[in-house]
């Protein structure tokens, strides 16, 4: 998930596009592009291990190089459409994603692969924040944004979907490699069409956060790299322990930055306010629980219950499907209902869905054991992100709106690679130790192991809420508080 207020910085200014509902395509579909490549490569994963062979722990950097490179320079993206013009940086955004799937989809070893998943992160994070203000700058206030907004956010919230179906299709009638080469006619076509119907933007005076930038995004995937290495080499591993202190003077050194330059990546008042860092928490919480649960049920449907990639992506749709749903109507019930019920409500349910997932074992079913914990996770988490995001983002001054929505965007993305890292990690640890005699048994095991680690998550999240929501005061009689203006909502999962 993603989420973006009433507008970037800048949106309201600059000359509106030609042709706009030309442009709204090209915004749309770059939008498709870049949240399809998380779930159609999630899909792919056990062909992907067997055709490159990753080991069980470092399968998962397939999916977290394009996370942590994504949500780790997104913000430094949005800068560099500020101060570069956003038609220059989206056309380069673009070339940079569809230049690195042909890589991926040509790369003949891990290494290679997992290069080419950092490039499509970097030119994702360049695209994407380009995309949504050139949006706005296209519509201006009134009807026609927020009907253009809607679809932005349609296409956001089902592209997961999509991806899913796309990704098992492609694996399952071809090779997982197509899952990335879709990209390229896409990309090209995407390039061409921005040069002929976008408008460029003035750009404006100011400077990069490139050293905030980086430190942030090495120190989070140093933490990362040590918490997926425990699972093959143990704590004790000098390799490990070194990783653990790089990541940590990596990230004071990232707030040490912040307090002095003038122009942060992420300036630190944001987390003055407790809800608004409560909330920070309670999404990495949320969005680790979700990328683990989809990481290793993946494995699970096609491991143990031996379905093909084409069932294991249709199998999601229950899931996503609520999710696409909650996100057309839930903006609706924040307005009449208290956003805190909705939290306490949906992370109750998701802790369900978790403890459910903990009894899946080699003689479980798709129908019987699998599908009521997609529904009652996917329904719980739709009902957490909106009213989520709206705190998150509630009260904050003008001129930090797109710092606060953007830290949003990073933070879901770290929270879902340092969360499958820790999973990853216990799931390692599980399948080492394990005295299962069959390959299928050992996976069983670890994926139990992961669950429970997610059941952890989880618990942490549902405790988070509750702390900031209190819902014991619900009983008093007291003037209910204003609920935060509904938001767009972009699903990334």
């Amino acid at each position: 998930m993603s989420a973006t207020s009433s507008g970037p910085a800048g949106a309201g200014s600059g000359t509106p596009a030609r042709r706009p509902g030309v442009v709204l395509a090209v915004i749309l579909i770059t939008q498709l592009m870049v949240i399809l490549d998380a779930t159609v490569v999630n899909i792919a994963m056990p062909k992907i291990r067997e055709a490159l062979d990753f080991s069980p722990s470092s399968l998962s950097w397939v999916q977290n190089a394009y996370a942590l490179a994504f949500g780790g320079l997104l913000l430094l993206g949005a800068r560099a459409g500020d101060l570069l013009g956003r038609r220059r940086v989206f056309v380069t955004g673009v070339s940079v994603f569809t230049l690195a799937s042909l890589l991926g989809g040509l790369a003949p070893n891990a290494e290679l692969l997992l290069a080419a998943r950092v490039l499509q992160g970097i030119g994702g994070a360049i695209a994407a924040p380009a995309a949504l203000t050139l949006l706005m700058l296209t519509y201006r206030e009134g009807p026609e944004r927020m009907k253009a907004l809607g679809y932005y956010s349609l296409v956001s919230s089902g592209g997961g979907s999509v991806g899913l179906v796309l990704g098992g299709m492609m694996t399952d009638w071809a090779s997982w490699r197509w899952g990335l080469f879709i990209n390229v006619p896409i990309g090209i076509g995407l390039v061409i069409a921005a040069r002929r119907v976008l408008t460029e933007t003035e750009p404006e005076t100011g400077r990069f956060d490139v050293a905030g930038a980086l430190t942030s995004t090495l120190g989070i995937t140093s933490l990362v790299y040590g918490f997926i290495r425990v699972a093959e080499v143990g704590w004790s591993s000098a390799e490990v322990l070194a990783a653990f202190a790089v990541g940590v003077v990596l990230l004071v050194s990232f707030v040490l930055i912040e307090r002095r330059v003038s122009h942060p990546i992420v300036p630190l008042r944001l987390f003055r306010s407790a809800q608004r860092s409560a909330s920070y928490v309670t999404m990495l919480l949320v969005v680790g629980t979700m990328f683990g649960m989809f990481f290793f049920l993946t494995q699970y449907l096609q491991g143990v219950l031996e379905l093909s990639p084409l069932a294991a992506g249709v199998s999601f749709l229950p899931l996503t499907g609520l999710l696409f749903a909650a996100s057309r109507i839930v903006p609706k019930l924040v307005a009449r209902i208290d956003g805190g019920k909705l939290l306490v409500t949906g992370s109750v349910l998701v802790t369900l869905g978790t403890v459910w997932l903990t009894q899946l074992d080699a003689q479980s079913t798709y129908l019987h054991d699998v599908v009521g914990p997609m529904l009652l996770f996917g329904l719980g988490a739709g009902m957490i992100f909106i009213p989520l995001v709206g705190r998150a983002i509630s009260g904050v001054a003008p001129e930090d709106s797109g710092a606060a929505s953007g830290m949003l965007n990073v933070v879901q993305q770290v929270g879902g690679a340092l969360g499958l890292g820790i999973l990853v990690t216990i799931f390692g640890t599980a399948s080492r130790n394990s005295t299962a005699t069959t390959p299928h048994d050992v996976l069983t095991e670890g994926v139990h192991a992961a669950f429970i680690g997610s059941l952890v998550y989880a618990a942490l999240s549902l405790t988070m809420i509750v702390l900031t929501v209190r819902p014991w005061t619900w009983f008093r009689r007291q003037p209910i508080e204003p609920t935060p203006e509904p938001v767009v909502v972009d699903s990334h999962i």
